[in-house]
């Protein structure tokens, strides 16, 4: 009788021994997944953010381009190329529309080119490029207007294309002279602004 109590006592401690360890979970364990959830979740903010940011510099470069003088709306923009490349300068490759004041055109073996500048033209033409009826984008009126009818102010303050020395093209002498009292520089005609561009390649 003894001996039976003692074995169901005996037997009784090694069960309850069993059961108090199966649902223990080391608090290490817990700390280290919390831990991991946390740093995952501030490697997607990261992320996040950096995109966020990323979005932001996208949206804030055209409004940057878009200040420039030389820059108009597409929508008040003429260009004459035709095909994929007809927004970008026959020679440098510039967005048209971004230095569209100081753009010129002209014919070459029947087909229309247009330039960011009368710098790009006079190195069409230092290469040996024959032009015909070149024309001149006039700062008012936002046309092209033939180039001998066009008063160039050179060198003035406002930031040229392609070049340290301005040449802004206007069809009226007094929207010239008034640019000019403005932003300084000197009148002069088409051929005296193509020789001032011919200088950017000495």
């Amino acid at each position: 009788m003894i001996r039976l109590l003692l074995f169901i006592g005996l037997s009784v401690g090694f069960i309850g021994c069993s059961v108090n360890k199966e649902p223990v979970v080391p608090a290490q364990e817990n700390k280290i997944l919390t831990k991991k959830v946390k740093t995952s979740d501030k490697k997607v903010v990261k992320k996040d953010s950096k995109k966020e940011m990323t979005k932001k510099n996208l949206k804030k470069e055209p409004k940057v381009m878009r200040n420039l003088f030389q820059s108009v709306d597409s929508k008040k923009a003429i260009l004459v190329q035709e095909g994929k490349d007809r927004l970008y300068c026959a020679r440098c490759g510039m967005n048209l529309v971004l230095f569209y004041k100081t753009s010129h055109m002209a014919l070459s073996e029947n087909k229309k080119l247009q330039y960011c500048s009368i710098h790009c033209l006079a190195d069409h033409l230092r290469d040996g490029g024959e032009l015909r009826n070149p024309e001149v984008v006039d700062v008012s009126s936002l046309k092209f207007i033939p180039v001998l009818d066009a008063y160039y102010v050179v060198g003035s303050d406002v930031p040229g294309t392609m070049t340290k020395v301005s040449k802004y093209a206007f069809f009226s002498i007094d929207d010239a002279k008034a640019f000019q009292a403005k932003h300084g520089g000197v009148i002069m005609d088409f051929y005296g602004a193509l020789e001032e561009a011919k200088k950017d390649f000495k």
